[in-house]
């Protein structure tokens, strides 16, 4: 009988869930699409001086440009890959995981959700739309965007959560 709850209460956080991947996904297209269609690629705008500007800027690579050298013919392709294996993994994950698991369930749908729109973005551009820029005076960190914010949110949940976990299960023994 428990079995059957369970079962049933995956499928409502899967619609739960799908429900918000879509919510995220549509909102990082969303802005992407806006300063894609209001700034010049390298145009920016100043938000609050000298910490937070919006600036339109294109990413041929991975995380902080990483593998921006790599040929378009096989970098649309490559990101194509892992974006399905990775997606394929979370939803492996998010099958083996309790109903109840509600921040862990939802740190994988954000998951999902980044790596859709990045990917989104490389189908589409050939290349990924970034535009959040924090820096300090000169000191700048690599313009991202809101499927980067799901990506790391999700990503170190997880990592907390399973640091936590792990201590809780240490202290049983």
């Amino acid at each position: 009988m428990t079995s059957d709850k369970s079962s049933s209460e995956k499928k409502g956080y899967g619609k739960l869930g799908l429900f918000a991947v879509l919510i995220c996904y549509s909102f990082d297209q969303i802005t992407k699409w806006y300063v894609d269609s209001t700034l010049e690629v390298g145009q920016g705008v100043a938000v609050i001086p000298d910490f937070f500007d919006i600036i339109h800027v294109r990413n041929t690579g991975a995380a902080f440009g990483i593998l921006q050298g790599m040929p378009e013919s096989l970098r649309t392709p490559f990101f194509l890959v892992i974006t399905v294996l990775a997606c394929a993994m979370v939803f492996f994950m998010l099958r083996q995981i309790s109903a109840t698991s509600v921040f862990t369930r939802s740190s994988f749908y954000l998951i999902i959700a980044g790596a859709l729109g990045n990917l989104t973005d490389r189908i589409r551009l050939h290349e990924v739309v970034d535009f959040l820029n924090f820096h300090i005076g000169r000191f700048y960190w690599p313009a991202f965007n809101l499927a980067d914010v799901y990506i790391t949110i999700g990503i170190v949940y997880l990592l907390i959560y399973t640091m936590v976990s792990g201590r809780k299960e240490e202290s049983k023994e």
